[in-house]
C-alpha cells in the first residue's frame, strides 16, 4: 500500500518514491523478483516457485519500500554521544553539516573526518552536550554516515 501524499513508481524493478521531504530512488535489479504496481496505491512484489531463503528477499524488498516511503513523509534521526573519561572529545561539524571533525580522542593531536552521505546532515545539538544528531532521508545514508563516525573512533592496539 502506497501511503498518501506519497507518490511512487516502478520501472524494471527500479522503485521510485516522492514525498513531502524529497525523492528516494532504489533498484532492485540483482535480485530475481517481480515488482510492479498493480494500481496507483498498491506496489506487488512476487517470487515464483522458490526455496526459502528466495521468499526471504520478497519480505526484504517490502521492508525496503516501506522504509522509502517513510523516509520521504518523515525522514530518519540517529542520535550519537561523545563519551569519554579524561580526554574530552571535540566533535565539530563543518561545510553545512556534510563533516564531522573529531579532535582529541584519546588525548592524540590527530583530527579524524568524516563526510557524510549525500543528502544527509549532521548537527550538534542544543539541548544536550556531547551529542551529535545524523538527519536524512535514506535510513541506509544514515545509518552509514552514523556507522563512519563511530568506527572512526575505534580504540586500536589497546589491550
Amino acid at each position: 500500500k502506497i501511503p498518501e501524499n506519497v507518490t511512487a513508481s516502478v520501472k524494471c524493478s527500479v522503485v521510485t518514491v516522492k514525498g513531502a521531504r524529497g525523492e528516494l530512488t532504489k533498484s532492485f535489479k540483482h535480485l530475481a523478483l517481480d515488482v510492479y504496481m498493480v494500481d496507483k496505491n498498491t506496489i506487488k512484489v512476487e517470487k515464483w516457485f522458490c526455496k526459502k531463503k528466495q521468499i526471504a528477499a520478497v519480505r526484504t524488498v517490502c521492508s525496503h519500500i516501506e522504509n522509502m516511503f517513510k523516509g520521504v513523509t518523515l525522514g530518519f534521526q540517529y542520535k550519537m554521544r561523545a563519551v569519554y573519561a579524561h580526554f574530552p572529545i571535540n566533535c565539530s561539524v563543518s561545510e553545512q553539516g556534510s563533516l564531522v571533525e573529531v579532535r582529541n580522542f584519546l588525548g592524540e593531536k590527530y583530527i579524524r573526518k568524516v563526510r557524510m552521505a549525500a543528502g544527509v546532515t549532521v548537527e550538534n545539538s542544543k539541548a544536550q552536550k556531547d551529542e551529535l544528531i545524523v538527519q536524512g532521508n535514506s535510513i541506509e545514508d544514515v545509518s552509514k554516515s552514523a556507522a563512519l563516525i563511530q568506527q572512526c573512533t575505534t580504540v586500536k592496539n589497546k589491550d
